[in-house]
């Protein structure tokens, strides 16, 4: 088996020889190892052979990477007469794309044995015809080529005829049989040969004739031919009836008109079609004449007169080629869809162009639109590959229509297309872009939670997964909490809903960071501001500054009776921690009467009065100011003020203590203060009592001390901290406080004499007499605290009447 190799990065080239009638399954060769290519490259790669074209002879075994016999081949069907018959095919390789071709030769075999056109071939010879007349045979024919062909001819009986064989310029065997001796047709009639084709094989394979001579009367001269050969030429597809040429023979003999013409033994091919008149000479076409099966014609043509004479001329015809046949395009391999970041010369496509007819006629041109992004380049001859030739971008265009032309060379020349549809793939290239690159939102406040505040919206150019957008809100903090406790979103709608009531008083707008994040592998994202201004409410009312009004006092202004039109007795002064026209405050009084003295104006709250003050006006006014917001619904809070018409001090005392003592809040008052001091004196009744009690226990105590006290032993008693014999006077007093000094008092009692010896008897009296002033002290430190919490109850009272 011969082999020649040359490989190359992406293509090249491998030939294996085998012989024709291999098995089905044979083994041609081993490819994974003349190429250098591992099976896993072959598997991975989908390896698989491509033949342009007619039958698929050789086959792939990608596990093992051996090509195998597909079919039968016969090479004399598959090259008829050509001596070196090959078949090509493509390996192709995808991911990435590699291209090699296979020549396989196909060798002969000798499987055919020299075959005659006709079993029996008929001679007439005439009796004169003179030793040394040739009489053209019919040759053998054998599809073999080399030795396994045609070699030899033999002849039996070789009397009176032997062999003549001449080689022909095309390397055929002419055999013409050569009388050695005159006939006598008197003598034999009839003579019988066998004539043998044998080939030179191992072994030698052979064919036979049987020649059947027809002995006839004198006939002296033979027809001659004007030509020893004719050639002619005849353009394919030429329609029947069309003239080829013509051939013509004379005949010395007197008898020249009757000569015949006839084609020698013409194979199936030339009967279908050529046809010769056998009268004219003229041959004419017959049938539909192909320059790509046929190239060129040989036929013999013979001129037999009538007595039996011959003589043999050839004819060729060579076939021109027409420019009948459409280049072919062969898809090889597509990738029907392209990611957009595919780099420069990324292939897309492979093809193969294959036009039948010849010379300029079947040599092509490819080409596709020059305005798209691709280029087709030839890598080997009829091999093109379409490449992409720029940057490629699924946003812009997402699918090409690629056209491909193939044009001949020929006149008028043919062309066929062939569209690719590519589907450009998604790259995700682009981040979501929001609409606006800041959002301005508004909400109420006292919102109800879960209130949709606004709704954002990105988009992505991208497609699919890498289009599909969610939202999230950026980590951040207000007032020490996290955003996400005010608001949240809908991570795919991207709705904004608040997660709280907004108080505009404490918050009046924020401002968050919304992301837009797609679904691509690395996600790509983008951010947006949104501004969420609080919108006021009227949902706080006025709050009065002043005058201050407490439940302990009452504020009162002081009007001269002198006073002129548009005195300024006070000014109400007035809030709203509102804004805009929810704190726009107005000022009213309530129960205005037709003669009234004071007026408030309606937008400085300041008190005046409207007209000049008379005798009958009362000295003790009660305004009741209103002071309303702008809100819608309003919202009001309400002040009183006590104004005193009056040229002196103690008579405005005098009038507001009635004044007091009339109100509600003094009654009130009142009330609460007579509930505490009964309260008091049950205290003060209970405390009372167990005061007693404790006493009555204490004396009997020191009683059952004195019946047993001359049982003690005699201790004498020093006062602590002196000595023996050396006390000195010893005052004691009795003193009740109380929380007001001018209601203290302080008792002075007798003191204790100095020196004083005390004997055991005295000793006992001291000690009782001391108890006894210790226990009236308590007693007396008792009645007094209850004494001043009562009288301090009384004086409280007594100050809250004279206020």
């Amino acid at each position: 088996m011969a082999l020649t190799l040359s490989v190359g990065p992406a293509t090249g080239q491998i030939r294996y020889s085998i012989p024709e009638e291999m098995a089905v399954g044979s083994f041609v060769g081993n490819i994974g190892t003349d190429l250098g290519l591992e099976p896993k490259r072959l598997v991975s790669g989908k390896a698989r052979v491509f033949t342009a074209g007619g039958s698929e002879y050789v086959g792939l075994d990608r596990e093992k990477g051996h090509l195998i016999v597909k079919e039968r081949i016969d090479r004399e069907q598959l090259c008829v007469a050509v001596s070196a018959c090959s078949i090509s095919f493509d390996v192709i390789l995808e991911n990435p794309i590699e291209l090699y071709r296979v020549n396989v030769d196909i060798l002969d075999i000798n499987d055919n044995s020299p075959v005659f056109p006709r079993g029996e071939i008929e001679i007439e010879i005439s009796e004169a015809a003179l030793p040394g007349a040739r009489f053209a045979l019919e040759s053998a024919i054998d599809p073999d080529v080399g030795l396994n062909t045609l070699q030899k001819y033999t002849l039996l009986p070789t009397d009176p005829f032997h062999l003549n064989i001449e080689n022909g310029a095309d390397g055929s065997k002419n055999v013409e049989m050569v009388l050695q001796t005159a006939l006598d047709r008197e003598k034999e009639t009839n003579h019988y040969l066998t004539l043998t084709a044998v080939d030179g094989g191992k072994p030698q394979r052979s064919g036979t004739v049987k020649i059947h001579v027809f002995v006839l009367d004198v006939n002296d001269n033979a027809p001659v031919f004007s030509q020893s050969s004719y050639k002619t030429s005849v353009i394919e597809n030429a329609a029947k009836g069309t003239l080829v040429t013509s051939v013509s023979a004379t005949d010395a003999d007197e008898s020249s008109h009757n000569i015949q013409y006839y084609f020698e033994h013409p194979s199936a091919t030339v009967k279908t079609l050529f046809a010769i008149d056998s009268e004219s000479g003229e041959v004419r076409v017959t049938g539909e004449i192909d320059y790509e099966k046929y190239k060129q014609f040989k036929i013999k043509v013979t001129a037999k007169d009538h007595g039996g004479l011959t003589e043999s001329s050839v004819i060729l015809i060579d076939v021109i080629d027409v420019n009948d046949n459409i280049p072919k395009i062969t898809i090889m391999s597509f990738s029907s869809a392209l990611p957009e970041d595919a780099g420069l010369g990324t292939v897309v496509a492979m093809i193969n162009v294959q036009d039948l007819d010849s010379g300029d006629n079947g040599r092509v041109t490819c080409s596709i639109d020059r305005n798209l992004p691709f280029k087709i380049e030839s890598s080997l001859t009829n091999y093109y590959s379409v490449l992409t030739d720029s940057t490629l971008d699924r946003e812009q265009t997402q699918e090409y229509n690629i056209t491909i032309t193939a044009v001949d060379r020929g006149t008028p020349s043919l062309s066929s297309r062939e569209i690719l549809t590519l589907k450009i793939s998604d790259v995700n290239d682009h981040a979501p872009q929001f609409q606006q690159q800041i959002y301005n939102a508004y909400v109420r406040e006292n919102n109800s939670p879960s209130v949709s505040i606004i709704s954002v919206k990105a988009e992505d150019a991208d497609w699919g997964p890498n289009a599909r957008v969610s939202y999230f809100i950026a980590d951040g903090d207000l007032n020490g909490d996290p955003i996400t406790s005010y608001v949240s979103i809908n991570s795919d709608s991207g709705v904004i809903y608040a997660v709280k009531s907004f108080d505009f008083e404490q918050l009046k707008s924020f401002k968050i960071q919304v992301k837009a994040q797609d679904g691509g592998s690395p996600p790509l994202s983008s951010n947006t501001t949104l501004n969420i201004f609080i919108q006021d409410q009227n949902d706080n009312a006025p709050q009065i500054l002043y005058p201050v009004q407490t439940s302990s006092s009452v504020v009162a202004e002081m009007v001269p009776r002198s006073a002129d039109v548009g005195y300024l007795v006070t000014k109400v002064v007035a809030v709203d921690v509102d804004s805009g026209q929810n704190a726009w405050l107005s000022y009213k009084l309530q129960k205005a009467t037709d003669r009234a003295l004071f007026e408030v104006g309606a937008q400085n709250g300041e008190i005046r009065t409207v007209r000049q003050v008379t005798d009958k006006d009362a000295v003790k006014h009660r305004l009741t100011v209103v002071v309303e917001d702008n809100g819608q619904p309003s919202r009001s809070a309400t002040v009183i003020v006590n104004v005193a018409v009056a040229d002196s001090f103690p008579e405005v005392i005098s009038e507001f203590t009635n004044f007091n003592h009339d109100s509600t809040y003094s009654d009130n008052l009142t009330f609460y203060l007579i509930l505490a001091l009964a309260v008091v004196s049950v205290l003060f009744i209970f405390s009372l009592i167990a005061i007693i009690s404790v006493k009555i226990y204490r004396w009997r105590q020191n009683r059952l001390f004195y019946k047993s006290a001359p049982n003690l032993p005699v201790i004498p008693y020093y006062p602590p901290v002196y000595a023996d014999g050396t006390l000195q006077r010893v005052y004691n007093y009795e003193m009740c406080g109380t929380t007001d000094s001018r209601m203290s008092d302080i008792k002075f009692v007798r003191p204790f004499s100095q020196n004083t010896l005390v004997n055991v008897s005295r000793a006992g009296t001291v000690q009782r007499e001391k108890k006894e002033q210790e226990e009236d002290a308590d007693l007396s430190i008792e009645r007094c605290s209850c004494a001043s919490l009562i009288d301090y109850f009384l004086l409280a009272y007594w100050l809250n009447i004279q206020a």
